[in-house]
This record gives C-alpha cells, sequence and structure tokens, in this order.
C-alpha cells in the first residue's frame, strides 16, 4: 500500500519553473487543511492534515507547522499508517531551523530529528531509532520535506507561470540532499468538496518502478488565488491509482474563491 507516497507529496508542494519573487505571505498562524485520500476511485484510504502554528525555537520567532497521516476504514486493518511530520521555519525567509519525522507504516518506523545550520550550512541528524548521530553538508537555503510547501507558496509569481516551465527546489531529506521538480501544466477548473475552484495543474517528478507506471505518474492542482493550496493530488500507480482531496479547511489568509456557474 503506497499511501505513504501521496502524504510526502502533499507535505512537499512545490510549483513552476519560473523566477521565484517575493510576495505577500500566503498564509497565517491556524491555517488548517484536512485531506481525505482513496485508492482507486471508491475505496477510502486515510486522511492527512496540516496545521500552522506560532511559536518560539529558542530566541527565533517561527513558524511550527504540523503535518499528519493515518489510515481509516476497511484499509487500517492490513496496513495500518501513523505518520508525523514537523518543521520550524523563519518567518520572514521561510528556512527551516528544525524538522522532525515520527512515521509509522504497516511497521517500517522512523524517527528522526534535524536541526539546520543555515549560516554553516550542515544538517545535524539524530536517528533516534538507530540512536547514532551524523553530520551532512546541505546547499544553501535547503528546505526540508514540509517548509518547502510554505517557501514555495510564499514565493510562486502566478503571472509569469508559463506551461512547460520547471522547477528544481533543493531539499533535504532524512540523511541526504534531494532536488524536488515538477513542471507547470496550466489552468483547469475542478470539482471539489467545497465547489468548483479555479486551479493551477502541476507534474511532478517521480521515480518510476515498483510503486509508479512512470516518472509522469502523478499529477497536483493548486488554488489560482493567493492562498495557493493543494486541492488535489492523483496518482497513478503500479497496481491501482490514489487520490488525495481537500476537504476541509480554516484559517486561511485571503477570501476562498469558488466558481460560480451562470
Amino acid at each position: 500500500m503506497q499511501m505513504r507516497r501521496i502524504l510526502l507529496i502533499l507535505l512537499v508542494f512545490s510549483a513552476s519553473n519560473v523566477a521565484l519573487a517575493q510576495e505577500e505571505s500566503a498564509f497565517k498562524e491556524g491555517e488548517w487543511f484536512k485531506f481525505k485520500m482513496s485508492y482507486s476511485g471508491f475505496l477510502k484510504a486515510g486522511n492527512a492534515t496540516l496545521l500552522v502554528k506560532d511559536e518560539k525555537l529558542g530566541d527565533k520567532d517561527v513558524y511550527h507547522v504540523v503535518g499528519k497521516g493515518w489510515t481509516t476504514g476497511m484499509i487500517k486493518w492490513f496496513f495500518k499508517v501513523k505518520d508525523r511530520y514537523e518543521t520550524y521555519f523563519d518567518k520572514e525567509t521561510i528556512v527551516p531551523y528544525k524538522f522532525v519525522r515520527n512515521i509509522d507504516e504497516g511497521g517500517y518506523t522512523k524517527d528522526i530529528e534535524i536541526e539546520f545550520d543555515q549560516e554553516n550550512n550542515k544538517a545535524y541528524v539524530n536517528n533516534k531509532k538507530h540512536k547514532t548521530n551524523k553530520v551532512i553538508d546541505t546547499k544553501p537555503n535547503i528546505q526540508d520535506m514540509v517548509s518547502t510547501f510554505y517557501y514555495l507558496r510564499n514565493n510562486l509569481d502566478i503571472s509569469a507561470l508559463k506551461i512547460g516551465d520547471e522547477v528544481q527546489v533543493d531539499m533535504f531529506f532524512d540523511e541526504e540532499n534531494y532536488g524536488f521538480k515538477l513542471q507547470y501544466l496550466g489552468e483547469e477548473i475542478i470539482k471539489t468538496d467545497v465547489g468548483k475552484i479555479n486551479a493551477l495543474k502541476f507534474r511532478p517528478y517521480v521515480m518510476a518502478g515498483r510503486v509508479f507506471k512512470e516518472e509522469e505518474s502523478l499529477t497536483l492542482w493548486v488554488s489560482n488565488d493567493k492562498n495557493k493550496i493543494p486541492l488535489r493530488i492523483k496518482a497513478d500507480l503500479a497496481v491501482g491509482s490514489l487520490r488525495a482531496d481537500l476537504e476541509a479547511f480554516k484559517g486561511l489568509k485571503y477570501p476562498f474563491q469558488i466558481v460560480v456557474d451562470n
């Protein structure tokens, strides 16, 4: 069961290949999303949530984001998922200072805590499960898998988007540097649980093989407004398909626009 792949992509929202231009913040403290997941279009697979909190990390004012994912219904009886992801990032630059990954996916577990030294480009990785500590060189202004979502929401210049544009974001995942890339596919109006929404459509690139049919197996839809929130993600798997849809939200910074039919 590959529900965890969708959880990762939801937490790792990325966007286009245009120059990223600093805009007014797309989110605020108290923002909360809930997503529902389904397998092959009909079987409920689970839920995921994202919450933004206002906190201090030492002497730094930060946003603390908590992402959770879990299986529900029949699937949890043969593949139980309980994941928790956390990031603490700078309110102005959106660069992370700390990242937590604590997961249990069908008995596959990880408990990792990472401290980022952004000035010296270092990641201090504390693997609590295996009781190991490592220091790894990182790229400048490295992002973690959750902070990437908020960094790009704040810096995506929608007006400059062109179909076919791509971007690669330097991200640190577990114990290695990782380049995440996707392509902009255009605009589309989609039906959601909260109404029809004008969306931006993207194609994240993944590794083809055992899980995904091909590199272009994922499709992501993001609201075409100042919020830039993920609305839907669909994955064509080696067996069946998996889909995540925005089910509920609160605390948005800007009004959420719904398309009204004439």
